[in-house]
């Protein structure tokens, strides 16, 4: 199988790099300095074991490649917010023997949060979430790292629409995947019910907003603010019926499977979020993570004050191309304190 990865970043450029290093043919997608910087010096990946360099295809749209293959994999690696052009883009692209992308090719979906998955299904027949377990920075164009070992991560991956034929709830497609995977330093189990290992994921992503704004979560006022937004998460969760992944069951898959290690003395940057911020990309996942939690809340008459105020605050400093980390928890602890004040209603 051939692997396109659509969005060659922090996630998609590990990812990519990781399975070309096994032999496994991949192509790049990015775009601006990213894509200049891949397709003039290739994809420098840098890991515990050094920095490796993979001089791959690389294209900024599926028409420098005309028809795709039968055998193609897409991997959607973008940021949720990109996710709707991505497949709009992707989608309608013919492929040799008749078809689209869309009618004929798989689609996985490895990115934080669930709402990429259900976009993806309104548009691709044959659609994987994953569940990323994946410390990973983009560094600059050209070069992203990851620290993770003996393992670099583990990936979660399963169907996301039903498969009455298949009584296990899995497919050929999956397996073959995952083989690939597991060659290429990841772990990467395939189970029916992906969704509740994403939705445990979703509950540690609700950091990613808060990193986002005050910095890194390293201190005891920090673990409690981030505990009482986790808390309303799970409470939503629970009143929604959606299950997840317990942490003690998270933690005995992942034990010290992937222990992140210093590359070169560098400490690795922060999240995702923060990320976005510090790149100044003027866009964050914030609406698909804290806001999933938002969304169901108002769906199953939950109160998400501090969700809602993670959500506002991190797209204001996107929008605003605030420095990440710039707000002091001290201020972030008295609003949070505020929004999480009963109000009168009557």
């Amino acid at each position: 199988m051939r692997y396109i990865i659509i969005g060659a970043g922090a996630v998609g450029g590990v990812i990519g790099g990781r399975l070309a290093g096994s032999g496994h043919e991949v192509v790049l997608v990015a775009r601006g300095a990213h894509f200049e910087a891949l397709r003039d010096h290739g994809l420098r990946l840098r890991v515990p074991e050094g920095e490796l360099t993979h001089r791959l295809p690389v294209v900024d749209g599926p028409a420098a490649l005309g028809e795709l293959r039968p055998d193609d994999v897409l991997v959607l690696a973008v940021k949720t917010q990109d996710s709707t052009a991505a497949l709009q883009t992707w989608g309608p692209v013919p492929v040799a023997g008749g078809g689209t992308a869309a009618e004929r090719l798989p689609l996985v979906c490895a990115q934080n949060g669930v709402e990429s998955q259900r976009l993806a299904l309104r548009l691709f027949r044959r659609v994987y979430g994953v569940c990323v377990w994946l410390p990973s920075t983009y560094v600059e164009p050209g070069v992203v790292s990851a620290a993770g070992s003996p393992l670099t991560g583990i990936l979660h991956l399963g169907p996301v629409w039903q498969i009455p034929a298949c009584p296990h709830g899995t497919d050929e497609t999956a397996r073959l995947i995952a083989a690939d995977l597991e060659k290429s330093h990841f772990e990467a189990p395939v189970v029916a019910d992906v969704a509740r290992w994403q939705y445990a994921k979703l509950l540690g992503n609700l950091a990613n907003s808060l990193e986002a704004v005050t910095g890194p979560i390293d201190s005891e006022e920090a673990v409690a603010l981030f505990r009482r937004v986790r808390a309303e998460g799970m409470a939503v969760l629970d009143a929604a019926g959606i299950a997840y992944a317990s942490a003690e069951e998270q933690q005995a898959v992942r034990g010290d499977k992937v222990t992140l290690v210093p590359l070169d003395g560098a400490r690795r940057g922060g999240g995702s979020s923060w990320q976005s911020l510090t790149r100044g990309t003027g866009t964050i996942e914030a609406d698909y993570l804290n806001g999933e939690i938002v969304l169901l809340g108002r769906l199953h008459g939950v109160p998400t004050p501090l969700n809602e105020l993670l959500q506002r605050l991190a797209n204001t400093f996107a929008r605003e191309r605030r420095a990440a980390g710039s707000m002091p928890l001290g201020e972030l602890v008295r609003l949070a304190d505020e929004a999480g004040r009963p109000t009168d209603t009557a």
